[in-house]
This record gives structure tokens, C-alpha cells and sequence, in this order.
């Protein structure tokens, strides 16, 4: 039953992760600027939501067989099934592997503008977050199916010992909580659009203050669209003065953005620094003898 469901599972979540894949790759529409790359992420979040779904079920199952040992197991069957079930997951964990270290770099600047902001935009190919997690559900099950095969070795030649099967999946079930929390965690950081792992705020902002002419850096936002593509917007103020230099401030900013932090999209907007004047103070100048 476990090997089976697991097959079902693991159907079902290669569906979804080569449905998203293959959505990401068309183009940006209007109505979806960004293009579908939020699309892994949501096939990541079923596929993991499957395993625990089915590790529920499975957990149910095996407490009232630990509980009540009034249950026959064919281990000719079992053997036969998880075998085969050792196979596909071993195939399939090697393709999913494979595929998700695949890398295709591409550079596309758009023209610069030195009194608007700019666009700039990368594209990395880094690991899927829908493949790491189809990949991660595999391993999952390939250790499962390694376990009932184990079980059912045992059960075949010495059926006194049954309580191998229930064992097998409160095993299982550790090994699901503790490969899947990741996925999890950055699946909800890239919902709530929050800063990636691999990249700081505070040391962003002080490499672009070192660019010349660069008065300071305001409104600094990194989020990710999905795994590997970070995406960032930044107000540049430059010295007063400075705005025959704009050009080269853009281009060196986006540099640094796109290939020193490895930035996929990136919005500079750049602007000569105001002193602000508080008005009271000017109105009390103003107004004295």
C-alpha cells in the first residue's frame, strides 16, 4: 500500500513540476509582468503537501497495526512491489538530479536612461525549487522503498517479525519531516517575499555606496520570484553636480548588481541629492529683521 500510494504521489508531483516548468519558461503578458516563475514555487508547495497528506494516512495505518497485530501480509507480494518501487525511485531521483543542475546564463540590458531609472535582467538556470522538491520526495520514497524492501525480506522468510511494516513508516515519516522543512522554509520566504539566504541588505547597500559619485542608497528592496532569481529595486542619490557621471553610475551599479550579488532583475533609479529645508525654520529667517 505504501509503495503504491507513494508511486501515485510521485506521479503526480512530476506532472507538476514539468507542467511548471514548462509554464515559467513563456514569456511575460500583461497581466503577469513578472512572467509564471511563482509557478515552482506553488507546484513545490503541492507536491510537499501530497507527501504529508499521504505520511497522515500512512501514520494512521501503521499506529492501529502497531496496535492491533490482527493483519496478514503476503511477503512474496510485498518483496515483489518493493523492489520495483527501489527501481523507479532510483531512476527517477537520478533524472530529477540531473535536471536540476542544469545552467543556461543569458544577459539582457536595456538601454540606459541618465535621468530615469534603468531595468536589468539575468538569467541564471539555478536549481528549481519545484525539481529540489520532487527530487527531495523521491529520495524520500527511494528510502521508503529501500525500508519495506528490507521489511518485507524479513517478513517473507520470518512472518513472526510483521511488525517490520508499521516500523518502516514511523521511520519514513522522520525522514519526511526532516528532508521537507527546508523546501518549506524557503518556499514561505519567497511567498513573503523576503530577502534570499545567500544575500545581505547591509552588504548590498555598502558596495553600491562605494561607487563613485554615489551619495547614499535609499529604498533597497531584494525579494526572489522563485529559486534562483532574485529581484531587486534601488534609489541611488548622487552628490550634487554629479549628473554629467549618471550613465556611469547606472552601468557600474548594474554590474554590480547583475554579476558581483547575481541579481536576476534589478530597477535602479537614480536622482542628485536635496538637502531638505525645514520650512518652519525658513519662514522664522524669512520673517526676521
Amino acid at each position: 500500500m505504501t509503495d503504491a500510494l507513494h508511486m501515485l504521489t510521485d506521479l503526480s508531483a512530476i506532472i507538476l513540476t514539468l507542467l511548471a516548468l514548462w509554464l515559467s519558461s513563456k514569456s511575460p503578458t500583461k497581466r503577469f509582468t513578472f512572467g509564471f516563475h511563482r509557478l515552482e514555487v506553488l507546484s513545490a508547495m503541492i507536491s510537499v503537501l501530497l507527501v504529508y497528506i499521504l505520511m497522515g494516512f500512512l501514520l494512521y495505518e501503521a499506529v492501529q497495526r502497531t496496535i492491533h497485530m490482527n493483519y496478514e501480509i503476503n511477503g512474496d507480494i510485498m518483496l515483489i512491489t518493493a523492489a520495483v518501487g527501489v527501481a523507479v525511485n532510483v531512476i527517477m531521483g537520478f533524472l530529477l538530479n540531473q535536471s536540476g543542475h542544469h545552467h543556461s546564463h543569458s544577459h539582457s540590458l536595456p538601454s540606459h536612461s541618465p535621468t530615469t531609472g534603468s531595468g536589468c535582467e539575468r538569467s541564471h538556470g539555478q536549481d528549481s525549487l519545484a525539481v529540489r522538491a520532487a527530487f527531495v520526495h523521491a529520495v524520500g520514497d527511494l528510502v521508503q522503498s529501500v525500508g519495506v524492501l528490507i521489511a518485507a525480506y524479513i517478513i517473507r522468510f520470518k512472518p513472526e517479525y510483521k511488525i517490520a511494516d508499521p516500523i518502516c513508516t514511523y521511520v519514513f515519516s522522520l525522514l519526511v519531516a526532516f528532508t521537507t522543512f527546508r523546501i518549506i522554509w524557503d518556499t514561505v520566504v519567497i511567498i513573503l517575499e523576503g530577502v534570499p539566504s545567500h544575500l545581505n541588505v547591509d552588504y548590498v547597500k555598502e558596495a553600491l555606496m562605494k561607487i563613485e559619485d554615489v551619495y547614499s542608497v535609499e529604498d533597497l528592496n531584494i525579494w526572489s520570484l522563485t529559486s534562483g532569481k532574485s529581484t531587486a529595486i534601488v534609489h541611488i542619490q548622487l552628490i550634487p553636480g554629479s549628473s554629467s557621471k549618471w550613465e556611469e553610475v547606472q552601468s557600474k551599479a548594474n554590474h554590480l548588481l547583475l554579476n558581483t550579488f547575481g541579481m536576476y532583475r534589478c530597477t535602479i533609479q537614480l536622482q542628485s541629492y536635496r538637502q531638505e529645508v525645514d520650512r518652519t525654520c525658513a519662514n522664522c529667517q524669512s520673517s526676521s529683521p
